[in-house]
C-alpha cells in the first residue's frame, strides 16, 4: 500500500468480495488456459509500441531509480504514488520490446538521451549518471536480470554510506 490513508478504502473493497475469509483460493477459472507463451507473445498482439510510450516507460525507470538511490521507496510520478514494481514494469517492458523486436535499440538510446537531458535540466540534484547505468544494465542488456534492485544494491550502493534524501 502506496499510503495509509487508502486502507479503510481498500478494506472496504475486499470485505465486500472476501467477507470473513482470509482468501478466495476456491474460486477457479477452468475455463481460462493460460500459458507461460501466451504472456510473453509480444509479436501476436495487435499494436506496436508508440514513441510516448517508449519515453514514458524511459522517464518512469529513471525518475524512479534516481529516487531511489537517493533514498526513496515511494515516489509521486505523473501525479500517483508509484513504487518499485512500478519500475519493474516500466524496464521490463523495454526489455521485452527490444528483445521481440517491437522497438529498436536506436529509438530506445535516443529517447534515453532526450529524457536525460529533460530531467537533468529539471532535476539538476539527480543522481542521473547512476540511473542511466541502472537502467541500461537492467533494461538493455541481452539477459533480463529478475529485479533491478539486486543491480543496484551490487554496483551502487554495497560500500557507500547511507545518504538522506
Amino acid at each position: 500500500m502506496a499510503h495509509p490513508g487508502l486502507v479503510p478504502v481498500c478494506r472496504t473493497v475486499f470485505d465486500e468480495v472476501l467477507g470473513d475469509r482470509p482468501h478466495q483460493l476456491e474460486r477457479t477459472r477452468d475455463d481460462v488456459h493460460i500459458t507461460a507463451e501466451h504472456l510473453v507473445a509480444v509479436r501476436r498482439t495487435a499494436g506496436r509500441p508508440t514513441p510516448e510510450g517508449v519515453r514514458d516507460n524511459i522517464a518512469v525507470a529513471l525518475r524512479y531509480y534516481d529516487a531511489w538511490l537517493r533514498g526513496q521507496g515511494a515516489v509521486a510520478l505523473n501525479g500517483l504514488m508509484e513504487d518499485a514494481a512500478t519500475a519493474e514494469i516500466a524496464r521490463v517492458q523495454i526489455w521485452q520490446w527490444l528483445k521481440h523486436r517491437a522497438v529498436d535499440r536506436e529509438t530506445v538510446l535516443g529517447l534515453l538521451d532526450e529524457e536525460l537531458a529533460a530531467l537533468g535540466a529539471t532535476y539538476p540534484w539527480a543522481q542521473l549518471d547512476q540511473a542511466r547505468d541502472l537502467f541500461e544494465r537492467t533494461a538493455l542488456g541481452k539477459e533480463l536480470p529478475a529485479f533491478f534492485t539486486t543491480e543496484a544494491y551490487a554496483r551502487h550502493l554495497v560500500g557507500r554510506p547511507a545518504v538522506r534524501a
